[in-house]
């Protein structure tokens, strides 16, 4: 006899998660609320999951693949490389909706870098979307958008970092949005490279 389907998947139960820690901070996050974003009990989760730390860990761990996989999906949209790194910076921006929207990103990484079980997933996902970026480059100096002398390796080490300054700098000035302020800094760190086509 086959086990009975669970109504709601562990997809639909770490999309509820997400959707929570949008809104609170660790320290409010309770598998209350997070069931109730999911659409089932607290003892559900329990039974499923253990607690709410495991629950975030096995969350982290799946989305350990995520920024590369977005980048990669990205690139099958988009002719221009360049294009799909501009893309990229601006949807990273979505971290910052708000000051306090990214206030409570950093509540999570500050865990995600002090606990070792979450940084392992983090460091996972730093390096999966770093080759990620370089593959992206690399496609960008084969169709002669970048330089031929451009070095996709350390040119993707410095958009992360500066992507990632961005973020908190717009968050100290809070000049515009942070789409536009990333990718401000992004055309900066671009510039050198950038291949300009000659109009006819």
């Amino acid at each position: 006899m086959s086990p009975r389907p669970r109504k709601v998947s562990d997809e639909e139960v770490f999309a509820g998660a997400y959707r929570a820690m949008t809104r609170l901070g660790p320290g409010e996050l309770t598998l209350a609320e997070i069931a109730a974003e999911a659409g089932l009990t607290a003892g559900a989760l329990v039974q499923r999951f253990g607690s709410k730390r495991e629950l975030l860990l096995r969350l982290s761990a799946g989305a350990a693949d995520a920024n590369a996989s977005f980048i990669r999906d990205l690139r099958r949209k988009h002719r221009s490389a360049l294009t799909v790194l501009r893309a990229y910076a601006e949807c990273l921006a979505d971290l910052a909706a708000s000051p306090a929207a990214l206030a409570r990103n950093l509540a999570y990484l500050q865990i995600d870098l002090t606990d070792a079980d979450f940084r392992k997933h983090l460091l996972a996902q730093a390096r999966a979307t770093r080759l990620a970026i370089t593959e992206v480059l690399n496609d960008a100096r084969t169709a002669r958008e970048l330089a031929a002398d451009a070095d996709p390796g350390a040119l993707a080490r410095a958009i992360e970092t500066i992507l990632s300054g961005s973020l908190l700098t717009w968050a100290i000035y809070r000049d515009g949005d942070a789409a536009r302020w990333l990718r401000a800094d992004l055309e900066l760190v671009l510039a050198p490279y950038v291949v300009r086509r000659k109009r006819r």
